[in-house]
């Protein structure tokens, strides 16, 4: 369930007092790391994954995005087998959590994967032209990606369904009335209107996918954790490590907060 947005302060005259005591914890956290000699050399190499991170959160949100809205424009079709598939797909992947998923897909999906694609290949690998494709060819990084891309898409693509079925149906029929076609009346009437509903949740989709691309550390997948995991279990140095973790989840992820919070109210006043 997509947690409730927060009121905007301005309205209410809130001063944003959190957001300073977060700042000032932040700045002093900052300060430990660049003077302290133990706390340098962990967010040194913990900040190697940061790079992966971002990487595998950007790739699975953009493909998650895509593959839901094909599910949302199925769900919303007029052909009751695609509602159905629709239907059918998003019930089954919201009921497996993602660590299950991301397994599922790493060690039998992605061999399954390979050997269908082997079968379509057979009569170029016969003749000489192609070889065949080994699972390790698929690499622990790219299936993370496909479980998390897979995960996130039955949830995005339940924000994208009702985002277009809040779009008002008098406008629909009058862009129906004006001769515009299937594709244009979504182009240039729905979704308009729709990304001002969907954007919010959206964007707490894409900040929690931040978070739960932690979880690629399973399969040994060089982000910010599985750094973190490394250096700990080496140096026995616990507490200091998920600090620096945590630290840097936090910046990700409230920094990514902050953003969107700006780019929502922006919206809000181009509606207006």
């Amino acid at each position: 369930m997509t947690p409730a947005q927060p009121q905007d302060m301005s309205q209410k005259g809130d001063y944003p007092w959190w957001l300073v005591a977060l700042a000032i914890i932040a700045a002093a956290l900052a300060v430990v790391i660049v003077s302290n000699d133990i706390y340098t050399q962990v967010f040194s190499i913990v900040s190697a994954g940061i790079g992966i991170t971002i990487l595998v959160t950007l790739l699975g949100f953009f493909f998650a995005t895509l593959l839901g809205l094909g599910i949302a424009l199925m769900a919303l079709s007029e052909r009751a087998a695609l509602r159905q598939i629709a239907r059918f797909y998003t019930e089954v992947i919201r009921g497996i959590p993602i660590l299950v998923l991301l397994f599922y897909i790493a060690f039998v999906g992605a061999p399954a994967l390979v050997t269908l694609v082997n079968t379509v290949l057979s009569p170029l690998v016969e003749a000489g032209y192609a070889k065949p494709l080994l699972v390790r060819d698929v690499s622990l990084m790219w299936r993370a990606i496909m479980a998390l891309t897979i995960g996130y898409s039955a949830f995005i693509a339940e924000v994208f369904r009702a985002g277009i079925q809040s779009v008002d149906k008098g406008q629909i029929e009058a862009a129906k009335a004006l001769g515009l076609s299937r594709y244009h009346r979504f182009r240039l009437v729905v979704f308009p209107q729709a990304i001002r509903v969907i954007l919010p949740p959206l964007g707490n989709d894409f900040v929690a996918m931040v978070k739960d691309s932690s979880l690629v550390s399973v399969l040994g997948v060089a982000d910010i954790t599985q750094m973190g995991k490394i250096y700990a279990s080496g140096s026995f140095r616990f507490f200091e490590t998920y600090s620096i973790v945590a630290y840097i989840y936090l910046i990700l992820t409230i920094g990514l907060s902050l953003g969107l919070r700006q780019l929502e109210k922006r919206l809000r006043r181009t509606a207006r």
